[in-house]
């Protein structure tokens, strides 16, 4: 009965907040570079950001304490833009996804728990969780097609995202960008676990979708193995991902913007988890990353080395190709010792 009590107080608090949530998410919602402590979740975030060679920087993220008024609960979230309008692109999605998501969870909670009571409302929580998640990505995507703000049309973002509830963390990807998990071995050495699926045009239920839909996926000479999508006739837009905000050129033929909405159970080896763009992971390891952040003394620095050390591999192991901008967020499940 306290879980359930806990949820609706939650849903009440944020429903009569009405204006003055916004005031209460600003103390709460770190949009930039940087750290945030999470005193209810027992995490700390750090940020990092940095601009690559190609003009501005179209990445951006969002790290969410008390998500939904609730003090165990913290969202996560890092986005990627491409095309001319991407970074607006990946900031309108920033800014709409993790209320849509919020909005939609509530919803769900209140309905569930009316019906059917506290019991079914625990045993369905990952259900409600992917049942909102769709939902909202499929809301965000419909409200960016029908802005005339924005040009989405050749545009568009990546959206990666995670929810932690206590020692439950849910994770929502469209896109390329990757999550990937710290714990520790039998050995006492820190090992990764990748969370999430590249969504390549070239994965095969990707590409079969793509294909079905009368779109076309195949490399250019000059970029060997750079599988994109293209319009079935015509050399555009080449796109380098199967899933995508946006984009609405390629959205009748395969392209998607549904998540990809999975579990994972937080033990007591799991140390944190980062979430990066492809900027990171196009030369950057799995196994690598997790080293870099484990071996980083001060946490409040762990973000900003990991894309420190992916700018630095960008010019060794890419010459001659423009750095892309790369971003991260670290977020540890233990707060540090004081």
């Amino acid at each position: 009965m306290r879980q359930l009590s806990s949820l609706l107080q939650g849903l009440a608090r944020s429903m009569a907040l009405g204006k003055e949530r916004k005031e209460e998410e600003q103390g709460t919602v770190l949009r930039t570079s940087g750290t945030l402590w999470g005193e209810g979740s027992e995490t700390f975030a750090a940020v990092w950001s940095r601009r690559g060679e190609k003009g501005t920087n179209q990445d951006c993220s969002v790290v969410w304490e008390g998500f939904g008024c609730q003090e165990d609960t913290i969202f996560c979230g890092i986005f990627d833009g491409h095309g001319q309008w991407g970074h607006y692109v990946s900031k309108a999605v920033r800014d709409s996804l993790p209320p849509s998501l919020l909005c939609r969870w509530q919803e769900a909670v209140a309905l569930t728990s009316l019906i059917d009571g506290e019991k079914k409302l625990g045993d369905c929580q990952f259900d409600l969780w992917k049942q909102s998640y769709l939902a909202a990505a499929a809301a965000v995507d419909e409200e960016l097609r029908r802005s005339h703000r924005l040009d989405a049309v050749n545009s568009g973002s990546t959206a990666l995202s995670i929810v932690k509830k206590g020692d439950t963390m849910v994770i929502a990807n469209v896109g390329d960008s990757r999550a990937v998990l710290g714990t520790m071995s039998d050995d006492g050495s820190i090992a990764a676990v990748q969370l999430t699926i590249d969504f390549k045009p070239n994965l095969p239920q990707e590409k079969a979708r793509i294909v079905q839909c009368k779109g076309r996926v195949y490399c250019h000479d000059d970029e060997p193995g750079m599988h994109r999508v293209w319009l079935p006739d015509r050399e555009a837009p080449g796109l380098a991902m199967s899933r995508a905000f946006g984009d609405y050129c390629v959205k009748d033929y395969g392209v998607i913007s549904a998540p990809e909405v999975t579990q994972r159970r937080i033990n007591a080896r799991d140390q944190f988890v980062i979430l990066a763009t492809d900027g990171v992971w196009d030369v950057i390891s799995n196994e690598e990353a997790v080293q870099i952040v484990a071996g980083t003394p001060d946490r409040e620095k762990a973000a900003k080395r990991l894309v420190q050390c992916a700018v630095r591999a960008w010019r060794r192991k890419r010459r001659g190709y423009a750095v892309d901008d790369c971003s991260a967020i670290c977020l540890f499940f233990h707060s540090p010792p004081s």
